[in-house]
C-alpha cells in the first residue's frame, strides 16, 4: 500500500512538473505554437515512474498546460502524443528491458512526438502540408529536451535523490 501511495504522489508531482516545464520556458514558434522544456519532464516521467504512471503523468500534465495556455485545440493530441512518449520510455527502460539505453528510448519518443504533432495538425486540425512547418521547431525542442533529460536523470541517480523512493522496483 505504501509503495502505491508513493507512486500516486510521484505521478501527481510529475504531472505538475510536465505542466510547469511546458508553461514557464516558452519560445514562440512561427507556426502558432511554442518550443518548451516540457518534453524533458515527459521523458523523466517515463524513465523514473515506469510505463503506466509515466504515461498518465506525461499525457495529463502536458495536456493541462495546453488548456491553461489557451491551446485547448491541442489537448486531445497532446494527451495521446505525450502520454505515448511516457509509455514508450517506460516500456523500453523497464526492468524487463534494462539493456535498452535511455538514449534510444528518448530518441524514439521524440521522433514519435514530431510525427505525432505533424499528423495531428495536418489531419485533425486541417492544416494539411502546412503542418510540416512545425517539424523543425519540434525537432529542436525534442533534441534539447532529450539532452536535458539525460543529464538531469544522471544527476538524480548520482546524487541518490531518488534512491529512497524505490520507483523502479514498484513499476508494473
Amino acid at each position: 500500500m505504501k509503495k502505491q501511495v508513493k507512486q500516486i504522489v510521484m505521478t501527481a508531482l510529475f504531472m505538475a512538473l510536465c505542466c510547469v516545464a511546458t508553461m514557464v520556458i516558452q519560445v514562440p514558434s512561427p507556426t502558432q505554437g511554442y518550443v518548451n522544456l516540457g518534453d524533458c519532464m515527459v521523458l523523466l516521467a517515463g524513465w523514473l515512474l515506469g510505463p503506466w504512471y509515466g504515461m498518465v503523468a506525461a499525457g495529463v500534465g502536458s495536456a493541462m498546460a495546453d488548456v491553461l495556455l489557451s491551446y485547448a485545440h491541442y489537448f486531445p493530441g497532446t494527451l495521446l502524443i505525450k502520454g505515448a512518449m511516457g509509455l514508450l520510455c517506460g516500456l523500453m527502460t523497464s526492468q524487463r528491458n534494462a539493456a535498452l539505453p535511455r538514449l534510444f528510448s528518448g530518441v524514439l519518443s521524440e521522433v514519435w512526438m514530431v510525427a505525432g504533432y505533424f499528423c495531428y495538425s495536418s489531419l485533425l486540425l486541417g492544416k494539411g502540408w502546412a503542418a510540416a512547418a512545425s517539424i523543425p521547431g519540434n525537432a529542436v525542442q525534442g533534441t534539447v529536451c532529450l539532452v536535458a533529460a539525460l543529464a538531469l536523470c544522471e544527476a538524480l541517480e548520482r546524487t541518490h535523490v531518488l534512491s529512497g523512493l524505490e520507483l523502479r522496483k514498484a513499476r508494473s
